[in-house]
């Protein structure tokens, strides 16, 4: 029960689990002027679902994948089935339908175009370069869309490139996650663009998408009706800035060739500064009463729980020297 209990909490990558509730949730809050507590919740409880069922169908289609490269996770190892995680998938994919439908109907079709794309993300697109990584950010675009739905019939025009913030924000950070595993995704003949093109154009377009996030993201109190005072979204705003544009430029200044735990550790910088972007984005439309609070809980669970989980799981075991044991990252 131990070894099952601990491969579900890798698979759910913790460090990564509130970020898209996060942003559900600062959705909801930018739709509606007075949304009610069942409403909050709902958009951030049906996108975090739904980014669990993609942690388990991802794991599940990117099996032979982790195989090769990552034999260490729950799957490959066999400490968690291949059909419990397509079934978890099934479960958390059903219960999000629910909680969509009891919130507003309208999402369902959201729902269901966000759970083709996962789909076709992990089967197809994450393989073909820019692409992917498109789909990918796409996905949290999705998870934006829900939020303003759970509060309001549907989503308000003004909100649309906020939207496409996401979308391009998370399809920046994608193509540095793809660093971490350039030499396991070509011994699988993944076609990344890493793997096609090379770090240095990998790291060019995920600067240009973040550059555009950047500037989609100055713009955005200008777009919102009758916003909270926006003091505390500037300020979260250069700290999430900040935090962006120093894991680029650590990886810009990295010896080549880069080295997977490089990458690794400009992606944990992404990890906490897509917090600190969507907590500004809720303080504009809930106040910093919520967002800080909020911020700081997720920040610290995410920072201690990627401290303590993730490099064992993307390199299997890590010795007291910082080392791995076993097989090559």
């Amino acid at each position: 029960m131990r070894v099952a209990l601990v491969a579900h909490a890798e698979t759910w990558r913790p460090y990564g689990l509130t970020y898209v509730g996060l942003v559900g949730l600062a959705a909801g809050a930018l739709a509606a002027p007075s949304p009610s507590p069942w409403q909050l919740l709902g958009a951030w409880g049906v996108p975090t679902l739904g980014w669990l069922a993609g942690l388990y169908g991802g794991d599940y289609f990117d099996r032979k994948l982790d195989a090769i490269a990552k034999p260490h996770r729950p799957i490959p190892s066999g400490r968690l089935p291949a059909r419990t995680a397509l079934a978890m998938m099934v479960i958390c994919c059903a219960a999000g339908a629910v909680g969509a439908l009891l919130l507003n109907w309208r999402t369902l079709g959201l729902v269901g175009l966000a759970l083709v794309a996962g789909i076709l993300y992990s089967t197809w697109f994450k393989a073909r370069g820019l692409s992917g990584n498109l789909v990918r950010g796409g996905l949290t675009a999705f998870a934006f869309l829900f939020g303003t739905m759970a509060t309001a019939t549907l989503p308000p025009p003004y909100l649309l490139p906020v939207a496409a913030l996401f979308w391009l924000h998370d399809a920046s950070s994608n193509l540095v996650g793809t660093l971490r595993d350039l030499d396991g995704d070509r011994e699988g003949g993944y076609g990344t663009v890493p793997v096609r093109h090379g770090v240095t154009v990998a790291l060019t377009w995920a600067a240009v998408l973040y550059a555009a996030v950047l500037a989609l993201a100055a713009a955005v109190p200008a777009l919102v009706p009758q916003p909270r005072p926006a003091g505390w979204y500037w300020i979260l705003l250069g700290i999430a800035a900040a935090l962006g544009a120093s894991a680029l430029v650590s990886i810009l200044r990295a010896p080549r060739p880069l080295s997977p735990r490089t990458a690794l550790r400009a992606h944990e910088f992404f990890v906490l500064e897509r917090l600190v972007l969507a907590a500004a984005l809720l303080a504009l439309g809930t106040g910093a009463g919520l967002a800080l609070p909020l911020l700081v809980a997720v920040l610290v669970l995410t920072w201690l729980t990627q401290r303590i989980m993730r490099a064992r799981y993307e390199f299997a075991q890590v010795a007291p020297g910082g080392e791995k044991e076993g097989m090559n990252a």
